[in-house]
């Protein structure tokens, strides 16, 4: 039987349920009719089929058989997913996991608890991970369980379905973002399906077929996907093995429907419903829309940006997630006719930085065509505000123009002498990230590897530089290209004022060179790329021991950032092959120079 003709017994049983009296007439099967969507004549032709079936009699009563077969379909329990940071939802996600954001004074995930209990299932599931701990209460009040996914980091929500999939049994499976104005849940079900808007909108979605059955596309007029899903009996062990394949094969997943679509044997039909009634909440715009009057709009860090601007907190508008940064979480937001850059500080960034220095860096540098324009900063929150900068890229490292360009920029900077109250000490700063800590390093020659850097500092001290103010974190992505009046991009070798220099936090009073150091260890080099990225910054060949001292720094550097991913990794926070790259520089360029003192 397909899910039409099911269709028809559901709305049967939903009558029986009732008080509704059933009889073999035109009007209640018109109502039918209404009910599923279908003709009058389909209706009949599925009643038919029912009968032969021996679901119905032919008073369209529900047979003992019918029962049964309901009985076996129907829902044993629910997994709600809520592990993921919901980075979309910046800034509340600072706050407040996603499934705790309240729409007309209730939590999502409580109400979507609540109308699982009203549907009658009471085996919950809620899979966690992302501030798991705000979750804890709803094993008291609901009793429902919790179930953490280690990798909600890092993977996708269908690591989240995986860590739960052997719980997949006649289940419904819910994203906790999802505010549903009606039940979307059922006493009795008849086969699986999974929800989708009854409108066709263009973009990613699904095309349903005539059959009901569903195919994931890409492109055209498709049918949007909602994230509630039901599986039962067959379907739910198929997505089970599928989702096992997916795992094994260490395949990159977008969601756990990537799963769901992976056969085309699974028979999933889809639930056309009014969008209207189910509304996913990913986005501040979005909740704001939902519901102006929301708890979760009453956030400090659109309060802050409001106050700092001016303006009223409903002025803070379009904001979207900048993904990018290694230690802050910012965002892009509109005001008036401008759009604006908000940094909030990472987490563990106020032991690792001072938000005072940086304050007083950005009075050094205001009005020299160096940086961005900030408009706010507080050095004691770390919140920062800047104009967003239209249509500007970053550096790119493979193409020597913009290279040449970046260190143009940098000569310019210390070519100016800033001063600034604050000094950058390389070498002390490494045993600073040591303290934190502790001084127990994951590599196994980390002690060696440490003595060989700091026998360096020697022959630092010996050929340092005047200090000026120097950047410490001159970085190909804090070199931004913009726009030039004409509205070519500003890669020219000679007009300096169309790049910027960005995120200042680090800043400090340093030998100059060591800047020269940290924008090569940021990026894989070879000797060669090495040499000519400095001979780039002095224009021609520079002299040798000047080019050892740089060597030392490009160790020292190494040996920095690679202390600093260590602390980071503390907190739970992995930086990949970047890690491994910082501490083969720290090794490899304490012996460069070590063997070119020789010479």
């Amino acid at each position: 039987m397909n899910a039409k003709t099911l269709d028809i017994l559901l709305s049967l049983y939903s009558t029986s349920a009732g008080s509704g009296e059933k009889k073999a007439n035109a009007s209640s099967q018109r109502e039918m009719a209404t009910v599923t969507g279908n003709s009058l004549g389909s209706v009949n032709k599925y009643l038919k089929t029912l009968m032969e079936e021996r679901m119905i009699t032919r008073d369209y009563e529900i047979t003992e058989k019918g029962k049964l077969f309901l009985d076996e379909h129907s829902p044993k329990s629910a997994i709600i997913l809520a592990a993921g940071l919901g980075m979309r939802m910046v800034p509340i996600n600072m706050e407040t996991p996603k499934g705790l954001i309240e729409i007309e004074g209730e939590a999502l995930i409580e109400r979507l608890i609540k109308q699982l209990r009203e549907a009658g299932v009471s085996d919950i599931t809620v899979v966690v991970g992302f501030m798991k701990e705000r979750y804890e209460y709803l094993i008291d009040m609901y009793d429902v369980k919790l179930l953490m996914n280690p990798d909600y980091k890092e993977q996708s929500n269908f690591n989240s379905l995986f860590v739960a999939k052997e719980r997949l049994n006649n289940s419904y499976i819910v994203p906790c973002d999802i505010f549903c104005r009606e039940n979307p849940f059922g006493k009795v079900e008849a086969y699986s399906w999974y929800m989708v808007s009854d409108k066709l909108t263009e973009g990613r979605g699904v095309r349903c077929r005539k059959s009901g059955l569903m195919s994931r596309r890409s492109q055209g007029e498709n049918s949007k996907m909602l994230g509630v899903c039901y599986v039962e009996g067959e379907t739910a062990q198929k997505l089970k093995e599928d989702m096992k394949s997916i795992h094994e094969a260490n395949v990159e997943t977008r969601s756990w429907e990537d799963a769901l679509f992976k056969s085309k044997n699974l028979k999933v039909y889809a639930k056309a419903v009014d969008e209207a009634n189910y509304v996913g909440i990913n986005t501040y715009e979005q909740l704001r829309e939902l519901d102006e009057k929301s708890a979760n709009l009453k956030n400090k860090t659109i309060e802050v940006a409001a106050k700092a601007l001016n303006v009223t907190s409903e002025e803070i508008r379009d904001i979207e997630v900048l993904k990018k940064g290694m230690t802050n979480k910012s965002f892009i937001f509109r005001c008036g006719e401008k759009k604006y850059i908000m940094r909030i500080p990472g987490e563990g960034t106020g032991k690792l930085v001072s938000r005072r220095n940086e304050e007083a860096v950005y009075r050094a540098i205001k009005g020299r065509n160096l940086s961005d324009n900030v408009v706010y900063i507080d050095g004691s929150s770390g919140y920062k505000i800047t104009e967003y900068i239209e249509n500007a890229t970053v550096c790119d490292r493979n193409d020597p123009k913009q290279v040449r360009l970046a260190m143009k920029k940098l000569r310019r900077l210390h070519e100016m002498k800033l001063q600034v109250g604050h000094e950058f000490e390389i070498y002390k700063q490494i045993e600073f990230y040591e303290s934190l800590f502790d001084g127990k390093s994951i590599y196994r020659d980390y002690k060696a590897t440490r003595e060989r850097v700091f026998s360096l500092r020697r022959y630092v001290g010996q050929n340092e530089l005047p200090k000026v103010l120097s950047h410490i974190d001159p970085n190909v992505d804090n070199f931004l290209f913009t726009e030039k009046k004409n509205g070519e991009p500003g890669d020219d070798e000679t007009d300096l004022d169309s790049v910027r220099l960005i995120d200042w936090e680090y800043a400090g009073m340093h030998d100059p060179d060591v800047d020269i150091a940290f924008f090569i260890a940021y990026i894989p080099c070879s000797r060669e790329q090495v040499d000519e990225i400095i001979d780039m910054y002095f224009e021609g060949e520079c002299e040798h021991s000047r080019r050892v001292k740089i060597y030392c720094y490009i160790s020292a550097a190494g040996l920095l950032w690679s202390n600093w991913c260590e602390y980071k990794l503390n907190l739970g926070i992995e930086f990949g092959e970047y890690s491994l790259m910082q501490y083969r520089y720290a090794k490899e360029y304490a012996k460069l120079a070590l063997k070119e003192m020789e010479r």
